[in-house]
């Protein structure tokens, strides 16, 4: 059985807040929406994860989608100008025998959850999460109670909601109205859905303060890491060098079998030793002709990937560059932005800083320089 996620993504999300639509908000460090992808592709069952974006979202859902390094996430598709117009888009590039449909603000979804509704797929043609409704239900006239009603056999419907691809591809297409769900759209083309337990935890980010509840409930399992990193490289000829991905010209060159980014490597060190994966020599060792000359931020998105698919989301990230020269203060910014662009991070959770070492010691005879960095990596 193959299995699509499609994540609806297209929405203003305008009931959160002002500012960027809510699924590209920080949460723990990362946007809402690198999240829910995430809790997605932690399931091995699902073979590809197609996103439905607003048009003018492009860069938002790339810096959210590329740190995750996962080949099954395949190009993003525009959405319309309505919900199940997104969704209807998003089915025509589903390929497989089932769908998941999932909320791009829903990315709390458990593990245990999703693998209940993936191994009923096996024998139904649709069904979907919900939690079933304990609190007592009243009718409202104004501010006034009317009339109660019956909570019996009442549930929470959530996402993902799934669906035999074909048969809810053809019921978006003939459905007459837009609807509440995709569960709706399925009823009204007479095809039966079956309930999944879902789970509480399973929070739409809907109004401002849902992204503190959600940060409570992320905070309730989670996993922190902190790595150190620790790199040297001398100088050589040459008449620039390349610290944190930023050329900055100077007397001499820093050698090293790749591009010698000694800030870099240290970061890349720090996140290995976070996951407690090694170091960079042993991913990329030195005696490898291919890594000879090869650019930094190469080994940097690996120790991305790593820690992408353990489950942890890189959430600050410190490189103190440790020489007498070249200056390092007027080049910190750009180097942040290009630490940003490539881990996704916002420039704000990445310090880069400097320090001589009062012309002691190898860095302060000028004969090279020293990076020390710290990473810190949480998993929810």
């Amino acid at each position: 059985m193959n299995i699509t996620a499609l994540v609806v993504a297209a929405g203003r999300g305008t009931r959160a807040g002002d500012g960027i639509p809510k699924q590209y908000r920080a949460l723990y460090g990362a946007p809402v929406l690198r999240h829910t992808l995430r809790a997605l592709l932690a399931n091995g069952d699902i073979t590809a994860v197609v996103t439905v974006i607003h048009p003018d979202d492009l860069s938002l859902y790339q810096n959210a989608a590329a740190p995750l390094g996962d080949p099954r996430l395949q190009a993003p598709v525009m959405g319309g100008n309505s919900r199940s117009q997104s969704v209807a888009n998003g089915l025509a590039a589903c390929d497989g025998d089932v769908v998941l449909i999932h909320d791009g603000a829903r990315p709390l979804l458990p593990p245990d959850a999703l693998t209940r509704l993936v191994a009923r797929m096996q024998t139904a043609k649709a069904a979907f999460l919900a939690v079933p409704v304990n609190d007592a239900l009243w009718h409202g006239n104004g501010d006034q109670a009317d009339r109660a009603q019956s909570r019996e056999n009442l549930w929470r419907a959530q996402t993902p909601q799934a669906f035999d691809l074909n048969l809810i591809r053809a019921a978006h297409a003939n459905s007459p109205e837009p609807m509440a769900d995709d569960v709706a759209v399925a009823r009204a083309a007479g095809i039966a859905v079956e309930i999944v337990m879902g789970d509480e935890n399973n929070l739409k980010i809907t109004r401002a303060a849902d992204f503190a509840l959600a940060e409570k409930i992320m905070g309730q399992n989670m996993d922190v890491r902190t790595g150190n990193g620790f790199d040297v490289h001398k100088f050589g000829p040459g008449d620039q060098v390349t610290l944190n991905g930023v050329s900055i010209p100077h007397s001499h060159g820093l050698v090293g079998h790749s591009d010698a980014d000694v800030g870099m490597h240290a970061i890349t060190d720090a996140i290995f030793g976070a996951l407690a994966e090694g170091d960079i020599g042993q991913w990329f060792p030195p005696s490898d002709p291919q890594w000879k000359g090869a650019a930094s931020d190469i080994f940097l998105r690996k120790a991305i990937e790593r820690a992408g698919a353990r489950g942890f989301t890189i959430t600050h990230l410190d490189c103190t560059l440790v020489c007498e020269h070249p200056k390092i203060g007027p080049h910190a910014a750009a180097m942040r932005a290009a630490l940003a662009e490539i881990t996704g991070l916002d420039p704000d959770r990445i310090s880069v800083k400097a320090t001589t070492s009062e012309q002691l010691g190898f860095t302060g005879r000028g004969e090279g320089i020293a990076a020390l960095a710290t990473a810190t990596l949480v998993k929810i």
